[in-house]
């Protein structure tokens, strides 16, 4: 079992958008800071998916994928397919 400490903390937000995380409780059946919580974890997640998306984008950059990159990779592509229906959808 996990135990997380939890802080308590004071946070200024703005009445319309109050109104519609209090919506989006009831319908979830949850607590505004639980569905706070979530939010709060998926913003730094795709903030961190973000950096690293830029640090790839710069690195690219630096050193452009050749024409015997692109060789290379593509000669690895039939690796990929795992023979499952989730990958054949995208």
């Amino acid at each position: 079992m996990i135990i997380t400490m939890m802080k308590t903390i004071q946070m200024t937000i703005d009445e319309r958008l109050l109104q519609q995380v209090d919506a989006q409780v009831k319908d979830l059946n949850t607590t505004r800071s639980a569905f706070i919580r979530e939010a709060l974890e998926k913003a730094l997640q795709a903030h961190q998916i973000k950096r690293l998306e830029e640090r790839d984008s710069a690195g690219y950059s630096v050193k452009p994928i050749t024409e015997k990159d692109d060789r290379e990779i593509a000669s690895w592509e039939s690796e990929q397919v795992w023979g499952d229906t989730w990958n054949e959808e995208r």
